[in-house]
């Protein structure tokens, strides 16, 4: 090689990095998806607009003997790609909703499959010949109808996450049929190359059976051998360079694989990215994801934007191929947004999260662009059509949010959401409580024995599971929308583990679930608690600084280490007469109630008043002592003591089991008043619906 080659490859590889960013900002500052803006971008480096300056300046620029370069860096960008694709595929975003998602799925389709191959029928007279070659029309209406029957899944989970529309019904149902989406219509593609590429019925067998043995491999040999990575990874604490070097290997592998069957090595590459464990994996899958962003985002995908923008010339379809791209046009848009509709309703679904839905699976971006470049290679598009529908995957794309926000304005997203709660939350008859687990490290059984004394306090209350799932730290946010779906795989999980926890428990009235990733806990559990209405949360020891910033309800502090006799002993409560003191009283007193045992009260307050205001837990069963000095009440036996102060100054947790931080404008109400509410027994016919007015993202399960 020599040095023209090396500088003229240098300084495109700079100016394309700079174009696509420069494209990828304007992109989100018009609120679209950075990918729009990046294949803009690389449009605009071809004939469509460079193409377009006098004096030959996209030839010097990007001389010939420089583009195969540019384009085997397009293919690696795009292998990579590919595998984040597979990788973010989890069929456990299905679990719960498979009827109503494959009805989605395989009508959104079908319905436009169907309607590219009519159209076939009107343009095939027209590009008929590529490259003086005349390809068969079956070749043609088969991959016109694979190519308008795309939904981009990475672009799709970036919208649903900038939207906040992860948890809604809408979001949730679109993302499930997208997986679907994505293994029938990669199928199909793998089959139409196939005819494409095999010609005759017994090349066409051939390449299908090759298929077929590589595939079981991949399953069945493979994807065990996959699983040990976990464990690697686990191991080493973090994803070393030889993890990742192993992962790379397999990668172009079974991509290189895939090319010599002869049905492209996109499959390869996805098929390599499907097999990749999903349980147990999304830290692993975050830290490779982190790690190729910096090789394929910022670098290789835009070589692809760019070589794919070399074979568009908006200018070369010309006003006699307006028609045309006009009917492209219609027939991917209508086409579908009538499959996915039509699955929606079927699958009883109401009409404006049906159409929310419709518009959703619309998308197609980046995933769009690889089908057409894979029917350029083949022969089977023409420079003309392929230009005609680059145009469609970016106006659809562009098209989505607009049209979302159109019939499913954010309004209607946080009434969704809202009512999704209510329901997941129910109406119950009882008092509420919001248990904060700080991890889910470890088995359900695990999770219950650690935090024994932190679950028991539900026993007689409705019990509100809470679980906060960290972020990525900021500065490390992806921007193919690739962290997204591990993410919600990784919720899904959460969810499953919370519920497995929740049916464990013995004594809650009622047990529901809600999880939600969270950079800010003061926040989200404050919106939580506006959804839950809960009586108290509770939190581990150690969230002290959270617990002292919260308003929304009195929380309780639990120390799971702290000595204690749980079981056999009085509840003491040690406490002034403060807020926070009257508050530790009624958390005491429900701890008494459950379990019908006595309640002590140390405490300066008058006894008098306080018997008085303590009536309703006398009346439940409970003996109610209040004495001025514990010592000799309760004989040799340490108590549970439940106190609104007490805190280890050398660690900053509380010292005692159970420390109370009421900051809520709730412990203003007579203490009388509250414990009636909490301890008299209550009909379903008094009680009211807990508030949902917020954008708490809840779990899946609960739409």
């Amino acid at each position: 090689m020599d040095k023209h080659w090396i500088f003229f490859l240098l300084l495109d590889v700079a100016v394309i990095i700079a174009a696509a960013r420069i494209g990828g900002a304007i992109a989100r500052k018009f609120r679209q998806p950075a990918v729009v803006g990046e294949i803009a971008a690389g449009i605009a480096l071809g004939p469509s607009l460079l193409g377009l300056i006098p004096g030959g300046i996209d030839t010097w620029l990007f001389p010939s003997d420089v583009r195969p370069l540019l384009g085997a860096l397009a293919q690696i960008g795009l292998v990579l790609f590919m595998f984040i694709v597979g990788l973010e595929l989890d069929m456990r975003l299905i679990r719960g909703r498979e009827r109503a998602s494959a009805s989605i799925s395989l009508s959104s389709i079908a319905v436009p499959f169907a309607l590219g191959a009519a159209l076939a029928v009107v343009l095939y007279p027209k590009h008929d010949v590529v490259d003086g070659k005349t390809i068969e029309f079956l070749a043609f209406a088969l991959f016109l109808g694979i190519a308008m029957s795309i939904t981009a899944f990475p672009v799709l989970a970036r919208i649903l996450t900038d939207r906040g529309m992860m948890r809604t019904p809408p979001g949730v149902f679109s993302l499930a049929s997208a997986a679907i989406d994505d293994i029938v219509a990669w199928t199909l593609l793998a089959f139409v190359i196939a005819v494409i590429s095999g010609g005759s019925p017994l090349e066409v067998a051939r390449i299908v059976g090759l298929s077929l043995v590589y595939a079981a491999i991949m399953f069945l040999v493979v994807r065990p051998l996959l699983a040990k990575l976990i464990t690697w990874r686990d191991s080493a604490g973090r994803m070393t360079p030889d993890l990742l070097a192993v992962i790379l290997i397999g990668l172009f592998l079974s991509a290189a694989v895939t090319d010599i069957i002869g049905i492209h090595q996109i499959f390869g590459a996805f098929l390599f990215g499907a097999m990749m464990p999903k349980v147990g994996a999304e830290q692993l899958h975050r830290e490779i994801l982190e790690r190729l962003e910096q090789v394929s985002v910022l670098l290789l995908l835009p070589m692809f934007f760019v070589v794919t923008g070399f074979s568009v010339d908006l200018a070369g379809i010309g006003l006699g191929g307006l028609w045309q791209l006009g009917l492209v046009l219609v027939v991917a848009v209508a086409g579908k947004f009538l499959g996915a509709y039509a699955g929606a309703r079927v699958s009883a679904i109401p009409k404006r999260q049906s159409a929310a839905i419709a518009v959703l699976m619309n998308t197609r971006g980046l995933t769009e662009l690889v089908i057409l470049n894979a029917g350029l290679t083949l022969g089977v598009l023409t420079t003309e059509l392929f230009s005609m529908m680059v145009v469609m995957a970016l106006v659809t794309t562009v098209l989505t949010e607009p049209l979302l926000r159109l019939v499913y304005p954010d309004s209607v997203v946080a009434n969704d959401i809202a009512a999704a709660e209510r329901r997941l939350l129910g109406v119950g008859t009882t008092s509420r409580v919001m248990i904060v687990l700080p991890n889910l490290d470890g088995t359900p059984e695990e999770l219950v024995a650690r935090h024994r004394r932190l679950l028991g306090v539900g026993a007689g209350h409705d019990v509100v599971l809470v679980a906060l799932l960290p972020t990525a730290p900021p500065g490390t946010v992806l921007e193919v929308g690739i962290p997204v779906i591990p993410d919600f795989a990784a919720m899904a999980s959460a969810v499953e583990e919370l519920n497995a926890v929740g049916s464990s428990l013995v004594g809650p009235t009622s047990v529901s679930v809600l999880c939600r990733f969270s950079a800010d806990p003061v926040a989200d559990l404050t919106q939580m608690a506006e959804n839950a209405n809960p009586d108290f949360i509770f939190l581990d020891a150690a969230d002290i600084e959270v617990a002292t910033r919260l308003s929304i309800a009195p929380v309780a502090l639990v120390n799971e280490t702290a000595s204690a006799d749980d079981e056999d002993t009085a509840v003491v409560c040690s406490v002034d007469d403060s807020r926070s003191g009257r508050t530790a009283i009624l958390v005491a007193a429900s701890l008494a109630v459950a379990d019908v045992r006595r309640l002590v009260i140390e405490t300066s307050m008058s006894r008098r008043r306080l018997a008085a205001d303590l009536q309703a837990v006398r009346d439940r069963g409970v003996e109610v002592d209040i004495v001025a000095n514990v010592k000799g009440a309760l004989g040799q036996r340490l108590p549970l003591v439940v106190s609104a102060s007490g805190t280890d100054p050398a660690v900053g947790i509380p010292a005692r089991p159970l420390v109370v931080v009421d900051n809520s404008g709730t412990s203003e109400e007579a203490l009388g008043d509250r414990a009636d509410r909490l301890f008299l027994p209550r009909s379903s016919a008094d009680s009211t619906p807990s508030a949902a007015s917020s954008t708490t993202a809840s779990s899946p399960e609960g739409h």
